[in-house]
């Protein structure tokens, strides 16, 4: 133990850290020992230990030398599950110790603030493990990557560094460590030359990249000593970090996870995408109202994207088409320029690095020229904007299409550029060789796999059909057989206003010779059907790729469904929607083409990453593999009735939950119950998500409580959070009515602390990581057969909380995982929706009948909530009159009952955390990474690997191959 944790250990450190650190010319003058190891330096520059006597200093330094000899530096199983020391993350959030630990009188190390903790005795339990040492020869190394990029690469001293300096040091750091797996990678790649997939997304919804990268990496524990010797702490570094906003929610963090798992799995992939400048908007809430304010996320750089301007590559847009003996030529057109930027995804903990490329548009030097020629030389450099606005900002639309002229300049922008590149990669068979070698495109589709997140890349179909026809001369027949054996659609909605139509003007305008193409797919698509069903018109009106009647437009997801050999949904229930109703008669002709793949998570960053402790706790039960391998949470099914896990299991929630209402207090300035339920209701705020019955059942809590104060009644933190397209009103209003209604209940005397509601501002990535592993209750509420999945529900079931929801989208398969019983289902199925709608969804009889539906609606209609503006809510009591497409009253009676049904389950935390150990033991379905190995397998057909390509430091020819040959190791 000693030589392990003890005596050898903490001489090693000291040795290798006195080394380091008594070298001027390597550390600056001030990196005296003294200050670098126990104290380092405070924002001033100095040292915490500067100017108390020496005794005090020495009894100190003393103090932590025994600490360190009794095993105070390496706590936790493993690198990857837990942060080594636990005391380091975050010094101002400890949870009050139990009783026991604070009688202990076992010696503690104490925190950069001179607190300390006694251990437990599970704590003390975990020293003996070896799995989370930290070598000092890494975490030496750390620091002098850490100083060498804080003076070479920022240019600074600590003397003028900020805290956002000290995270870009860290993050060059870790990235260092990325780079020589990255190359590896990539060299291994064309070496072998497997099959590759291209997922092509106009979101990705990454969040922040250096945490997630430190625990792929297995550097965590190495990060969290080096940076806590240098006198700094993590957490507050990490939330410097600005969020990739790349995405709107739930379509653009399923690619963020997908690219995470394709990388873990061993598969040679890439996401295409676009490096917007402006990602989501911040969200501001300014009154009770959203207002939305520009994501300039590449204000202060990106450390982790590299530039590639040797793969610049040109686009072309307008022109026209000229027809020849020799086949089609677009000509006169306007070019701009895709520069791309790679940003590596590291897989967890196999040194395969894959890439991400997303492009970002450049005016080239002679765009305009004719300007330059007439002598206005400023107008033309001005008007190179123009063309550069395409990569400007992402649409802010989330299930619904907005068919602007930019935007489909986004859309063929980005399938233009990745065309090319994966030509290229796909002609070239050396690594770094731009000779083309194959020629001959047979085997492209046994090389090339694309899978179109949604229809956003749709126009990749008769892209590529351009290329193969126009450029490289294929025959049709042949370049359409390769074309569909290449593609496949992933479908993620069944709203119709979301469904992408674009006008045949604008594309004519823009993409003339595509448009061409598009009607000949179409004619030849119409021609087959027109032969197996004659003189039915109906049908081939239904499936023509291009609508008539008033502005003819071409449906995107015909188009996608017709140049694809496989389609899916992303949820069972979603994909019998697809196939049984919305893409019926494209169903009925090829069965086989229609497939699911319901969605996932990856447990890297939704659980290891967020929910440290939960992932530690899991570790110690059922070991490590869990993390590789999601399916082995059924283990847990024999720790239902462990009273000690039950114990432990709740303590991790509750510490959570301190956290977040120190963090919710700090923020909102409203004083949070953490023994209250949280009550969580997050994502964007749309009329079919339901955030309205939510807000509801809130007033009528709101209501029984002021009614009868004395009674029982179990306290709530009901948090709402989401953001609401700028163009959509109705969310506006509804996230202004939630704010009001929050206003009216927080301030109520007789209220106190049994209800508090919160909206959360500018939901993202980042703050989902924070409200997620605290929460109790899960709220997926939207009618049934309008969510396509979601995955936030498998985020929060991962993490220990209960689920209210309606057998809607991924719901559904929850339920199937855990048993009914463990979820809290209520309201309509989609069978019940479907007879309501034939029968006529009459809200007013709801009204009527319910007299505390009534009386929450009476009092938004009288302006109870808005006292200087009655009639302000007045657009939302209408809507649900009389245009309420989803039936919020038609289930606000079962909701209501459904809610009563979780707080008396709540007041029996004994049996409400035996619930919660049987969904987290039910979750492993829902990891990403069984979601892509099913990808894999059914539509790109690779294999995936347990491969692990050597590091940097050992020879390239020891890798550990475990899949067949020619699959996608």
């Amino acid at each position: 133990m000693l030589h392990v944790c003890g005596l050898g250990w903490f001489l090693k450190v000291w040795g290798a850290a006195a080394a380091l650190c008594h070298d001027p010319a390597q550390c600056g003058p001030a990196w005296t020992w003294p200050a670098y190891r126990w104290g380092g330096w405070n924002r001033a520059g100095k040292t915490p230990s500067a100017g108390r006597p020496a005794q005090a200093r020495l009894e100190e330094e003393e103090e932590a030398s025994r600490c360190m000899l009794r095993g105070g530096p390496c706590r936790g199983p493993s690198p990857s599950l837990s942060r080594c020391p636990g005391r380091r993350r975050n010094p101002k959030v400890e949870p009050v110790p139990s009783p026991a630990a604070a009688a202990s009188p076992e010696c503690v190390p104490r925190s950069p603030a001179g607190m300390s903790r006694p251990l437990s005795d599970q704590e003390r339990r975990k020293q003996i493990s070896i799995r989370g040492i930290v070598g000092a020869e890494s975490v030496a190394e750390l620091k002098r990557g850490f100083n060498r990029h804080l003076h070479f690469t920022l240019v600074k001293d600590r003397n003028v560094a900020t805290p956002r300096d000290y995270y870009f040091a860290l993050a060059h750091t870790v990235r260092d460590h990325l780079v020589g797996r990255w190359i590896r990678t990539q060299q291994y790649y064309y070496e072998k030359d497997p099959k590759r997939i291209y997922y092509l997304s106009l979101e990705f919804y990454m969040g922040r990249t250096l945490q997630n990268t430190m625990i792929n990496l297995g550097l965590q524990n190495a990060c969290d000593e080096a940076i806590y010797q240098l006198g700094l702490d993590m957490e507050e570094l990490e939330e410097i970090e600005e969020d990739a906003g790349l995405g709107n929610g739930g379509l653009g963090r399923l690619a963020a996870c997908f690219l995470d798992s394709m990388a873990t799995l061993g598969l040679a992939a890439y996401g295409y995408g676009i490096r917007y400048e402006y990602g989501i908007f911040n969200q501001k809430i300014r009154d009770g109202w959203q207002v939305e304010e520009a994501d300039d996320w590449l204000r202060h750089g990106n450390p982790w994207e590299k530039a590639r301007p040797e793969y610049m590559l040109p686009v072309h847009f307008y022109g026209r088409v000229e027809h020849a003996a020799t086949g089609a030529k677009w000509v006169d057109t306007q070019v701009v320029l895709a520069l791309p930027y790679d940003t590596p995804v590291p897989g967890y903990l196999n040194n395969t690095v894959n890439t991400m490329r997303l492009w970002s548009a450049r005016a080239p030097n002679d765009f305009n020229l004719h300007d330059f020629n007439v002598g206005d030389y400023i107008q033309a450099v001005l008007d190179r904007n123009l063309a550069e606005n395409i990569s400007r900002v992402l649409y802010p639309n989330d299930n619904f299409f907005e068919g602007k002229e930019l935007r489909l300049k986004q859309e063929y922008f980005v399938v233009a550029a990745t065309l090319q590149d994966i030509i290229r990669r796909f002609k070239a068979s050396k690594f770094g060789s731009a000779d083309s070698v194959r020629i001959v495109f047979d085997s492209f589709p046994d090389q090339v796999a694309i899978q179109l997140n949604d229809t956003h890349p749709a126009m990749a179909i008769p892209e590529l059909m351009r290329i193969f026809v126009d450029i490289e001369k294929l025959p049709w027949n042949k370049a359409w057989d390769i074309t569909k054996r290449t593609f496949a659609y992933t479908n993620h909605t069944v709203l119709p206003e979301a469904l992408e139509r674009w006008p045949v003007d604008l594309v004519e305008k823009l993409l003339p010779r595509h448009l061409q193409i598009i009607y000949e797919i179409n004619q030849r698509h119409l021609d087959h059907i027109a032969f197996l069903f004659p003189n039915d018109v109906d049908r081939l009106q239904r499936m023509s790729l291009i609508e008539e009647g008033g502005t003819k437009r071409i449906n995107m997801a015909h188009l996608c469904i017709v140049g694809s050999h496989a389609v899916n949904g992303v949820a069972k229930i979603h994909s019998e929607i697809v196939k049984t109703q919305v893409f019926e008669d494209f169903a009925a002709l090829e069965p086989e083409k229609f497939q699911n793949k319901t969605n996932g998570i990856t447990p890297r960053r939704w659980l290891l990453l967020c929910n440290p402790g939960l992932a530690e706790l899991i570790a110690e039960k059922i070991g490590e593999d869990y993390v590789r391998d999601l399916s082995q949470l059924t283990k847990l099914h024999e720790c239902v009735d462990d009273e000690l896990f039950i114990r432990e299991l709740a303590k991790v929630k509750q510490e959570n939950k301190v956290k977040f209402a120190l963090y919710l207090e700090k923020e909102y300035k409203v004083k949070i119950n953490p023994s209250s339920m949280f009550d969580v209701h997050v994502k964007r705020i749309h009329e079919y998500k339901r955030q309205l019955m939510n807000c509801l059942h809130v007033i009528t809590m709101y209501n029984r409580i002021r009614k009868n104060p004395a009674k029982l009644f179990v306290p709530r933190t009901v948090i709402i959070g989401g953001k609401a397209a700028p163009g959509y009103h109705m969310a506006k209003m509804i996230i202004k009515l939630i704010n009001a209604v929050a206003q009216v209940v927080n301030n109520d005397p007789i209220v106190g602390s049994k209800l508090k509601v919160i909206f959360l501002e500018n939901y993202r990535v980042s703050l989902a990581e924070k409200v997620i592993p605290a929460t109790d209750l899960s709220e997926q509420i939207s009618t049934a057969g309008t969510e396509a999945s979601g995955t936030g529900n498998m985020k929060f079931m991962l993490n220990g909380a209960l689920t209210i929801g309606t057998m809607d989208g991924a719901n559904v398969e929850m339920a199937e995982e855990a048993g009914e019983e463990n979820l809290f289902i209520f309201g309509m199925r989609v069978e019940d929706v479907t007879e309501l709608d034939r029968e006529g969804y009459n809200a007013q009889k709801y009204y009527d009948q319910l007299p505390e539906l009534k009386e929450a609606i009476d009092q938004i209609k009288s302006g109870f909530f808005s006292p200087e503006e009655p009639d302000l809510f007045s657009d939302v009591i209408n809507m649900l009159f009389h245009h309420d497409r989803f039936k919020v009253f038609a289930d606000y009676e079962a909701y209501v009952r459904c809610q009563e049904k979780v707080s008396e389950l709540y007041l029996n935390s004994k049996a409400w955390t035996k619930m919660v150990i049987r969904n987290i033991a039910a979750a492993g379905k829902f990891s990403s990474d069984r979601t892509i190995k099913e990808y894999a397998r059914d539509i790109w057909h690779v294999e995936p690997s347990n491969l692990k390509i050597p590091p940097p430091n050992e020879p390239r020819d020891t890798a550990e191959q475990s899949t067949p040959n020619g699959t996608a190791a």
